[in-house]
């Protein structure tokens, strides 16, 4: 089950992967003025660029492994989920949802602050945040499930779908972004709240703009996202898959999991030439 976006978006992503492979598949030289020489000599590249220790690189690997590869997760979180969110918002991490549609995940800062607290106090505490098991593919699976606005930031989280970000990591656009249900200049407008239909069609909901969420009391929303950035509001909640990848989901059925952004064409050829 995905949200009528997804396949318009899955689209937009093919038309972009086909000019990326296009432009890749062209000669180096096609995107050099001809008087630039290809590569620098030993020396000039030697000046240019500061050396990396095997221990940086190494260091990064691992963490990226934490982020996004179940094993090396739970060896490395042993069960607090509150600290690897915390670690795939400093990240800046993505979510793929859809089969391709990268969305960074943005924590607010209130509920960042709280998750941080809640990580202090180890995997034990009881506000850590629920990852449901691979059987709770649907939030209305999850014990307790009603269709209303409430959520508790440990079972069900407020969150928004952010679309035309310039800044987004993953090169798309697009956010995802977890508030906390609870005094939150970041969380969720009074006319979020009482309007809230998640669990209906996309189609039909209230889609809201940086001045919409403004006049409703969000006035840092345009500053955060930037000035075309729109979005949808939707309850998130966490589960398993059979393969131990966490998802988060939302609860019209879209969903994505961490995953690393693959490079844009510009960072491609780049390192093509050294």
């Amino acid at each position: 089950d995905q949200c009528d976006l997804c396949w318009a978006e899955e689209m937009r992503c093919v038309a972009i992967l086909a000019v990326l492979a296009v432009s890749l598949s062209q000669p180096v030289a096609a995107f050099v003025p001809s008087a630039v020489p290809l590569r620098s000599s030993p020396a000039v590249a030697s000046a240019r660029q500061p050396a990396v220790s095997v221990s940086m690189q190494e260091a990064a690997t691992d963490t990226s492994a934490r982020l996004y590869d179940p094993v090396a997760r739970d060896a490395h979180y042993n069960g607090n989920i509150a600290q690897h969110l915390v670690d795939l918002h400093d990240a800046s991490a993505t979510f793929d949802f859809c089969g391709g549609m990268m969305f960074q995940l943005v924590l607010s800062d209130k509920l960042r602050t709280e998750l941080a607290q809640v990580a202090s106090q180890g995997a034990g505490h009881r506000h850590q945040p629920v990852i449901h098991d691979a059987s709770t593919f649907r939030m209305a699976k999850v014990p307790g499930y009603t269709q209303t606005a409430d959520a508790d930031n440990v079972k069900l989280f407020h969150g928004r779908e952010v679309r035309q970000v310039p800044t987004a990591a993953g090169g798309m656009g697009m956010v995802l972004q977890l508030v906390s249900t609870e005094g939150d200049p970041e969380g969720w407008t009074q006319q979020e709240v009482s309007g809230y239909d998640g669990w209906g069609h996309d189609s039909g909901r209230q889609w809201r703009t940086g001045a919409m969420l403004q006049g409703e009391g969000y006035a840092e929303f345009p500053k955060k996202f930037g000035d075309k950035a729109f979005t949808l509001h939707h309850r998130f909640y966490l589960h398993l898959d059979g393969r131990d990848r966490m998802w988060l989901s939302a609860e019209d059925g879209c969903e994505g999991h961490p995953a690393a952004a693959a490079q844009d064409m510009f960072g491609q050829i780049k390192k093509l030439l050294g």
